[in-house]
Parts: C-alpha cells; sequence; structure tokens
C-alpha cells in the first residue's frame, strides 16, 4: 500500500480506539521496551502524546526513564522550518500544546542532535523492512537525518506491521526496532 493508503488506513483504525485501549496498549508498549537491549545509554528523546490523533500514550515510558535516571528530550516543531529543536525534560519544563494540539516545552536546555542515543517514535504505520508512515510532514526525516548514525530508532505502533510500504523514498529514515502491544520487531 501507499503512504497516503496508510495513512487514511491507520487514522481510521485509531478512530476506533477507546481511551481504556490506548491505556491498556500503551503499558504492553512500554512493558516490552524494557525488554530490548537499549537501556545503557544516556540521552532518550520521546514525543508527547498527542491525545487527540489517539498517539500511544509515553507517560509509562517516562516513568521508565526516570526510574533508570535517563536523560530524557522532548522536542519544540517550527512549522516553518519544518525541524524540532530538542529540550532536556527537568521538573521545571513548562509544557504547553501548540496550534496542532502537540504537547512541547515552552523553553529549558537545548540538547543538538549529536548527543541523542535513541529515539522513540510516533507513527500511523510500518511495514515488515522497517519503514515507516508519520503524518506526512517530514519532520522526524529531517530530525533523523541529522542525529549519530547509530542512534536506535523505535516506532511505537498499535497495530502489527503491513506487508510493504510501496513508494519509499530514499530521504525516508527506517526503523531499527518497532514495539506493539502483541510483539516487538528488529530490522
Amino acid at each position: 500500500m501507499t503512504k497516503a493508503e496508510l495513512r487514511k488506513k491507520h487514522k481510521a483504525l485509531r478512530a476506533g480506539l477507546s481511551i481504556d485501549d490506548i491505556d491498556e496498549a500503551s503499558i504492553s508498549i512500554a512493558n516490552s521496551l524494557i525488554k530490548l537491549p537499549i537501556w545503557e545509554y544516556s540521552f532518550y528523546h520521546i514525543f508527547l502524546a498527542i491525545e487527540e490523533q489517539k498517539e500511544v500514550n509515553t507517560d509509562y515510558i517516562l516513568s521508565i526513564l526516570s526510574g533508570k535516571d535517563k536523560n530524557v528530550l522532548i522536542s519544540k516543531s517550527d512549522f516553518e522550518k519544518g525541524t524540532m529543536t530538542h529540550f532536556l525534560l527537568t521538573d521545571s519544563t513548562k509544557i504547553k500544546k501548540n496550534a496542532y494540539n502537540i504537547p512541547e516545552p515552552l523553553d529549558g536546555i537545548e540538547i543538538s542532535n549529536d548527543k541523542i542515543d535513541v529515539v522513540f517514535i510516533p507513527l500511523l504505520a510500518f511495514d515488515k523492512q522497517g519503514n515507516r508512515v508519520g503524518y506526512g510532514k517530514g519532520f522526524y526525516d529531517r530530525f533523523l537525518a541529522d542525529c549519530k548514525p547509530d542512534t536506535i530508532k523505535i516506532g511505537l505502533s498499535f497495530f502489527e506491521a503491513e506487508n510493504e510500504i510501496t513508494d519509499v523514498f530514499d530521504s525516508d529514515i527506517g526503523l531499527d526496532f518497532c514495539v506493539t502491544p502483541e510483539r516487538d520487531y528488529t530490522f
């Protein structure tokens, strides 16, 4: 299927999820992440869920990161440039939803992409080769292209892998892992 077809399909699938479904699936995803070989690093980038888009609730992953005393980074998006700036999440970080309902830090300690070891990636769909489909703005492709080559990229999905995304571009950055409520994928 094409990215456009998969966006449509997976937005409809997400629309059918209840708050309880999202919560239960998000806990399963967080519990599965504990088993991955990713916990020896220092800097972990995570997204804060857009509730209106029924994204994976990352609060449970944040609890794991906090319990493991990791440096957690969250982003602020610049929609004019199509880029993200990353800030250290601390107890004093003030977060506010932007015009697209994305929870973002108002300010903080900026951290460069070359420090980031692990990135948890929101997505709508992914395939068995580790390709992913997001919302189509390219924010994560630009961000990941600017990270270290060995940065670990982990997709989080409520749904299992599609067979193939047929319109993958050279500039698309694939995943190393994807975690669903049912299983973990390694690419």
